[in-house]
């Protein structure tokens, strides 16, 4: 068993593969995985509507504790950037030096950080501009790993994006 231990923030309307593609490959890996959200036990649907609930609030969530923390798409990065206890970990954990990992629409969260700060990324076309605005070199590519910050633009890129994501905290 790994002693890393990962916290996937999740929000209403999340890209349903974007969160249990790698919740169930980073269990397989031995790696705890937490659910983060402004709410813990609220039932977050995502665009089709299957149901996560996460453990932890973001308020509650110990930024010490962690080693990554990922990002999945959908509609879910713009109700996460509406919670300020949401921002302020993501901030934390962007702060403290851990993996951060993006997918898709995930970038938005990290629109309200310093995570893009003269960083090669990348990201679903739509937000290419919002992540260039906030520092990022932005690039086409299906994986980009910059230091700690770990981003890819859509599910067709999640082998890759788990794998640079388990590579990182091995």
């Amino acid at each position: 068993m790994s002693d890393k231990k990962i916290a996937i923030m999740v929000d209403q309307q999340y890209q349903t593969l974007e969160i249990w593609y790698p919740y169930y490959r980073l269990i397989e890996e031995g790696f705890e995985v937490d659910f983060v959200a402004a709410e813990a036990g609220k039932t977050y649907p995502s665009k089709e509507g299957y149901p996560c609930v996460p453990n932890v609030t973001a308020s509650d969530a110990d930024p010490n504790d962690y080693d990554c923390m990922i990002v999945p798409g959908g509609f879910a990065p713009d109700f996460m950037r509406r919670e300020q206890s949401v921002i302020d970990f993501a901030n934390k954990m962007v702060d403290g030096g851990k993996v951060i990992a993006a997918i898709c629409h995930g970038g938005w969260l990290l629109c309200s950080t310093k995570a893009y700060k003269g960083k090669k990324a990348t990201c679903f076309m739509a937000i290419k501009d919002d992540i260039i605005n906030a520092g990022a070199n932005y690039v086409d590519e299906e994986c980009v790993v910059e230091g700690k910050l770990i981003t890819s633009r859509k599910p067709d890129d999640l082998p890759a994006f788990c794998v640079a994501i388990i590579k990182a905290l091995t």
